[in-house]
């Protein structure tokens, strides 16, 4: 709709001159863009009146049908809910940065003994947490650390609570073997003390205190305590050459965040230091919308992570921020926080560090697009399609027939799209009979996809031979489709690259060189639908296994089968319990659970 039909004139002289947000919409009622402002009347006034606005902004106003607004107290309020809204909503021309994913710890349990543990989620008391970290590998590296050097046990409570003799990790010298009695309550309480003094930057302190400890060992003649705290304090010193940034303020938690834009490719990367330690760095792209400077995706950014993400005692960026972004982070952060855009020392060189590593994922990014925009070109070439981009590739599943599972990957805009795929249980196909499950599958996918009520591929491929591609066939002549079907069929042996492609659009077979652009992208698409198929079809049959494994047992109902994996935390929990630990769930008498004892051993 055009601005001639939409009265804009109307609509702002009735704005209010107040900090708040608005919200620009299409005919059909759907949010083109979100935004703050300190005065809104002058804000959105902007878009009709200014003649310098760039192309993108142009062309959202040219299809802007309404325009939605909420008052709030503050500019900084108004940006909190602009984030939430932008996330929510996720609007064509607004800058989005989407986490899959919320950031991970590393857990300490509230514990007499506590559990060392990888953990995502909302923290929980009495359990202490450290991080956030950039990713699952640098916490898994950090809990080896503190293996080495303090040997906390990273076992399930229901395994430590039911072992008879110490695990491997004992034996490795991983552990110190708490679930035994081989440390005293206190000993061990002294080495997680000493683990959170080390996550907490706090080095130098905590070698003084080993080192004064081995003294004292050594005095009383305790020469094997002695020699262990020897070896902590060897320990922690190579970590410290390797873990710990230079840095005169070391136990401060500081993340330092650069934003880089080129060829019209923004980047954001955030590095992380927490008590002193380089934890790694993640590169951020957008999701969404445009940005004529990197200014624009630096504030986008930081207002969208730190809407969820704790804010350390330090930021570190490469610009100037504005007032309400300042105060909105200074909320956040619920104590004194320095922000520094002109660092000197060594903190311009992490900045400088950062700055280099968002040019270096935009190249990246760029090389990994040229090379997807060939291999989609050599595919249509080989298959003879006429600019086709997205791609859906189905797999099926089982073991001998049990708990067969379909599934769906699609590929589009360059790239695989996870939140895309579908898995789907077979139900009505007889077990191992591969044919009727490609059916089923099939028709429950596209039988909704013909009825327009979602995106068609531009082509389909099945993991499978000449069979699989007739039935595909059948079920799309059925649902009155006329999708491309290529049939992948695996070659001698199963080898990669001996594939033969069945085409029955063009009644032939082909064989691409193992070398060829498209075949490698073709076996991109096969492999990750085989593995999304085989990862549900375990989760199905496991979880069939453990329900069945109960069920057969007289006198387990659902409920009592509950109680029993919640309480030692999953099948493997209840069969490592004993006779009296069973006896010890409610409802569950010493005969039953002799009963479940014996069923499971």
């Amino acid at each position: 709709m055009d601005k001639a039909v939409f009265d804009y004139q109307n609509v702002l002289q009735n704005l209010p001159s107040l900090p708040g947000v608005y919200r620009m919409l299409d005919a059909g009622g759907k949010v083109l863009y979100v935004g703050k402002a300190i005065d809104l009347k002058r804000r959105v006034s902007s878009y009709f009146q200014k003649n310098d606005l760039s192309p993108r902004i142009r062309l959202m106003v040219k299809q802007i049908a309404n325009i939605e607004t909420t008052v709030t107290r503050s500019e900084a309020e108004a940006l909190i809910l602009e984030n939430n809204l932008i996330k929510a909503l996720a609007p064509r021309y607004n800058i989005l940065f989407r986490d899959d994913k919320s950031y991970p710890y590393l857990m300490l349990s509230g514990h007499d003994f506590p559990q060392m543990a990888y953990y995502r989620g909302e923290p929980r008391k009495p359990n202490q947490y450290f991080g956030p970290y950039p990713n699952g590998y640098a916490v898994r590296e950090s809990i080896q650390i503190l293996q080495k050097v303090f040997r906390l046990r990273t076992c399930e409570d229901a395994v430590f609570a039911n072992r008879s003799r110490p695990c491997l990790l004992y034996q490795i010298k991983r552990c110190s073997g708490p679930c035994v009695g081989h440390i005293s309550k206190q000993e061990y309480a002294a080495d997680a003390a000493s683990a959170v003094a080390f996550l907490q930057g706090r080095q130098s302190e905590l070698i003084d205190e080993l080192n004064r400890r081995m003294m004292a060992a050594a005095e009383a003649m305790e020469f094997e305590q002695a020699a262990e705290l020897r070896d902590q304090i060897q320990a922690l010193t190579r970590v410290q050459e390797k873990q710990f940034v230079s840095s005169n303020q070391s136990q401060q938690d500081c993340d330092v965040a650069a934003a880089a834009l080129k060829d019209g490719l923004p980047c954001v990367n955030l590095v992380m230091v927490r008590g002193g330690r380089h934890l790694g760095d993640k590169s951020h792209f957008p999701v969404g919308g445009e940005a004529d400077t990197a200014q624009e995706i630096l504030e986008a950014f930081l207002a969208q992570h730190y809407l969820t993400a704790g804010v350390p005692a330090a930021l570190i960026v490469n610009g100037q921020l504005s007032a309400a972004l300042r105060e909105f982070l200074q909320q956040q952060a619920g104590r004194k926080l320095a922000i520094a855009s002109n660092p000197i020392g060594e903190r311009r060189v992490w900045l400088e560090m950062a700055e280099k590593n968002a040019e270096l994922a935009i190249l990246q990014k760029q090389g990994s697009r040229a090379t997807q925009t060939q291999r989609l070109a050599k595919l249509n070439e080989a298959l003879e399609l006429e600019d086709a981009g997205r791609f859906e590739c189905f797999d099926i599943s089982h073991t001998m027939g049990e708990a067969t599972v379909a599934s769906c990957v699609v590929y589009d805009k360059g790239a695989m799209q996870p939140s895309e795929y579908r898995r789907f249980n077979i139900t009505t196909a007889a077990p191992g009979d591969d044919y009727a499950a490609m059916r089923e599958v099939l028709s429950r996918r596209y039988g909704k996809l013909a009825d327009e009520e979602g995106k068609l591929p531009d082509a389909v491929f099945i993991d499978g031979g000449k069979g699989q591609v007739g039935v595909a066939l059948e079920v799309m002549a059925e649902l009155g489709l006329t999708l491309p079907i290529i049939g992948i069929a695996k070659g001698e042996e199963r080898k990669p690259g001996l594939e033969t492609l069945i085409l029955p659009y063009l009644e032939k077979t082909l064989q691409l060189r193992q070398d060829h652009p498209a075949l490698h992208l073709i076996q991109t698409v096969r492999d990750e639908a085989h593995r999304f198929a085989i990862t549900g079809h375990r989760a199905r049959r496991a979880k069939a296994r453990t329900a069945s494994t109960l069920e057969d047992i007289p006198g387990i109902g659902a409920k009592r089968r509950q109680q029993l994996l919640m309480r030692f935390g999953g099948l493997r929990g209840v069969a490592a319990a004993n006779v009296d630990d069973l006896c010890q769930v409610e409802g569950i008498s010493r005969t039953l659970a002799e009963k479940i004892y014996n069923a499971l051993h």
